[in-house]
């Protein structure tokens, strides 16, 4: 385990964007997200002045776009909470251990890299014509409630995106017979921990322009991403399918899980039908 010192968190959010492009297209790009993740901290009461959150951070595009977003916000006075970088290494082979401490160091944003060897239990568990997804993700996310009982957080701050929520949506209709997908706050098993997504209703092509227009040194995922015939796969191929057909139909699918009316389902544990009767 390597905790870093925390470093004044202003000069990172300076430092970030210091490269970035000054086109008109970019700017605009950066102010779309920028307000996304606003309104979602807002609507959704995320915010609490003086709160500590743990940021996971992967190497993925969507870890770095939010953080990025998070130290900026911060940096204007905006959000009034302290910010500590996470980054699990899972020890898959061929990890480039040295690419995020090194990111994080240079821009002195506050972190702690945590090593916990996921990759031989998922691989030792899991067939390889399986996909490691499920377990990995418990794995991780168990790791990362430690890590932020360890640092006095008390919120763990994920990427997850648009395409993320409807992607699990329709993984959860069609695969798991139930509606559910990923909600942009909520609390964990013990109660004591909140998770947030506050890039809920940002588009990951949006996020995947920011990243490239920032240069953000990406890892992939070696796990999870080398195996085929991912039911996430297919579902973002159905999604993209979809919206190729019928722009728009993402967000329209999106504001649909938030305007919800259980009286027009079939849940009886949701709305009381027997107060129908004559």
């Amino acid at each position: 385990m390597n905790t870093a010192p925390d470093i004044a968190i202003d000069c990172a959010a300076q430092d970030l964007f210091a490269d970035a492009p000054s086109t008109t297209e970019f700017n605009k790009l950066r102010k779309r997200l920028t307000r996304q993740v606003q309104t979602t901290l807002n609507d959704f009461s995320m915010v609490k002045e003086g709160a500590r959150w743990l940021v996971g951070i992967s190497g993925g595009k969507d870890s770095y776009a939010l953080l990025s977003i998070l130290l900026d916000l911060k940096k204007r006075g905006e959000l009034p909470v302290d910010l500590l970088a996470c980054n699990l290494d899972q020890g898959q082979p061929n990890f480039p251990k040295h690419i995020l401490p090194q990111w994080l160091e240079k821009h002195g944003i506050a972190h702690r890299i945590e090593y916990r060897d996921t990759y031989s239990i998922v691989t030792d568990k899991i067939p390889e014509n399986k996909t490691y997804c499920a377990l990995c993700s418990r794995l991780r996310r168990g790791h990362l409630y430690r890590v932020a009982r360890e640092e006095g957080c008390s919120s763990l701050v994920l990427g997850h995106h648009r395409e993320d929520i409807l992607e699990t949506f329709f993984m959860n209709m069609f695969h798991g017979g139930r509606l559910e997908a990923m909600p942009p706050k909520l609390i964990n098993d013990e109660k004591d921990l909140t998770v947030l997504r506050p890039l809920s209703f940002s588009a990951e092509p949006d996020i995947e322009k920011f990243a490239q227009a920032m240069q953000f040194p990406i890892i992939p995922c070696d796990l999870c991403g080398s195996q085929d015939g991912l039911q996430r796969d297919s579902m973002k191929r159905f999604l993209a399918d979809l919206e190729k057909r019928a722009p728009g139909r993402k967000d329209t699918i999106l504001r649909a899980l938030s305007h919800v009316r259980p009286g027009h389902l079939l849940d009886r544990t949701l709305f009381d039908f027997t107060a129908l009767d004559n």
